[in-house]
């Protein structure tokens, strides 16, 4: 299956004419200027495509009418393969390999600032997928989720709560039933009744 992948070609951008220069040695470490080059002179004109090949994505600057083949690059991470320069938006270095791994650093400039906006677009694109983390493959089938748990109460079911601070109501004493009259009654105990007067 990866092979059938990798084998995928998809075109992330196309442009129709750009052109080729001749780059000077670099004098600055900042990078490189346009005004550097003699752009009124380019050295090679055609067409740019930009195509992602599994996980690899090419940079081709191709005949327009023929197709063939006049410089590629391996794009993998920016400021490596493609610089663009400091004075200008439309124009970039490419940094091509030949045959046996020669590499080389070639002017290329577009007509128009917008191809030179999608041109970027597109290398971000490519940057971004790189430096996502791979997908995840699980030998095993996920699990299915467990089913909520049901925290309802059951017919007839009951429960109590304790709240911190409240104690419970302590029900009264009853009141002691004194028949007698004797000493230790209730509070409102009545008193005895007085003994019967004497017979004359």
């Amino acid at each position: 299956m990866d092979s059938l992948t990798d084998d995928i070609e998809s075109i992330l951008f196309i442009a129709r004419e750009v052109m080729v220069y001749r780059v000077p040695p670099r004098t600055s470490a900042s990078g490189y200027k346009a005004a550097d080059w003699n752009v009124e002179e380019f050295l090679w004109k055609g067409r740019l495509r930009v195509i992602e090949v599994g996980s690899r994505c090419d940079i081709r600057l191709e005949d327009a009418t023929t197709g063939e083949l006049f410089a590629q690059t391996v794009y993998s991470s920016p400021w490596t393969q493609v610089e663009p320069v400091l004075d200008s938006s439309r124009y970039f270095v490419l940094r091509v390999e030949g045959d046996g791994g020669k590499r080389a650093y070639i002017g290329m400039g577009f007509l128009e600032r917008s191809e030179s906006f999608d041109f970027q677009v597109a290398l971000q694109s490519v940057t971004k997928r790189a430096s996502a983390p791979p997908e995840r493959e699980d030998d095993e089938p996920a699990k299915p989720a467990a089913p909520p748990k049901d925290y309802s109460l059951k017919e007839g079911q009951t429960f109590s709560i304790k709240l911190p601070g409240r104690e419970a109501r302590k029900s009264p004493a009853p009141a002691a039933n004194n028949n007698g009259g004797g000493a230790g009654g209730g509070l409102f105990s009545l008193p005895p009744p007085p003994p019967p007067g004497r017979r004359k």
